[in-house]
């Protein structure tokens, strides 16, 4: 299964799917609309509309909805089995560091994919700030970056996912060249430093605009050390497992609320 967060029309999911078509069956369930940055969520509120149609010849699912919604369909009842792999993508813009993979719905299906313990891996492709949310994003070449994304793909589907490893984070950067191959990474905490800016309505109401400023240095073993200095394409695992430590100073924390607890129905 192929989806991704930039729709259905989206150059990089058409170009992972047709790289992909070459070693395994494709079915493309994909939002009908974009989804960046709407992360793992579900839509509970409203009923969801599946339609079927054809885009560059290629038989697809669009999904009124999230990739999260996008997965929950696909492998629940629009695929006639569970698939073997999703993959997502390719993202129009990378996702690397933490930051990034929260908020990225691209990640958000691979993790939903990773949930129902199917194989997972998400692309995405570095391209100019400037355009990440641009409806005109311009000219991106996707297809060298998903023959890649395809021969990645055919490794899981013959000898599984890397031990540890219960998705595949994958960026590109926007020029890929043979000679810097590769790299396995590990990802870093954060991408941006944070901005907002407050404005005035014409009503003298403030407004707010979310955006960040991106990182000079990061971690040389890091993902976005891979994307932004080495130019070099960056694989990272991810797991599922996001309990922390259990500590003494947990125990003690638990302890002493136990105790104001008791204190308080005493009074």
């Amino acid at each position: 299964m192929v989806t991704n967060d930039d729709s259905i029309r989206s150059k990089g999911l058409l170009e992972l799917a047709k790289a992909i078509s070459r070693y395994a069956d494709v079915t493309i369930v994909a939002p009908e609309q974009p989804q960046s940055a709407t992360a793992l969520s579900l839509t509970f509120h409203k009923p969801l509309r599946v339609t079927e149609l054809l885009v560059s010849g290629m038989k697809c699912y669009a999904v009124s909805g999230t990739p999260g919604d996008c997965v929950m369909i696909g492998v629940n009842k629009i695929l006639p089995k569970t698939p073997d792999l999703i993959a997502s993508g390719i993202n129009f813009g990378d996702n690397v560091t933490y930051q990034d993979i929260l908020a990225s719905g691209t990640v958000a299906a691979a993790l939903a994919g990773a949930l129902a313990r199917i194989p997972s891996i998400s692309f995405s492709m570095e391209v100019p700030e400037e355009n990440v949310f641009s409806l005109e994003p311009g000219k991106v070449d996707f297809r060298s970056a998903a023959l890649i994304a395809a021969e990645i793909v055919n490794d899981v589907l013959q000898n599984g996912m890397p031990e540890g490893a219960e998705v595949l984070n994958v960026n590109f950067p926007s020029e890929i060249k043979s000679e810097k191959g590769l790299a396995i990474t590990r990802i870093a905490r954060r991408k941006y430093k944070d901005k907002v800016i407050v404005r005035l309505d014409p009503r003298r109401r403030p407004y707010y605009w979310l955006f960040g400023e991106r990182l000079k240095n990061f971690p040389r073993d890091s993902d976005a050390f891979a994307i932004h200095m080495m130019r070099t394409i960056s694989i990272s695992p991810i797991q599922l497992r996001m309990t922390g430590q259990i500590t003494p100073s947990l125990y003690k924390l638990g302890e002493r609320v136990e105790r104001r607890m008791r204190e308080k129905r005493q009074e």
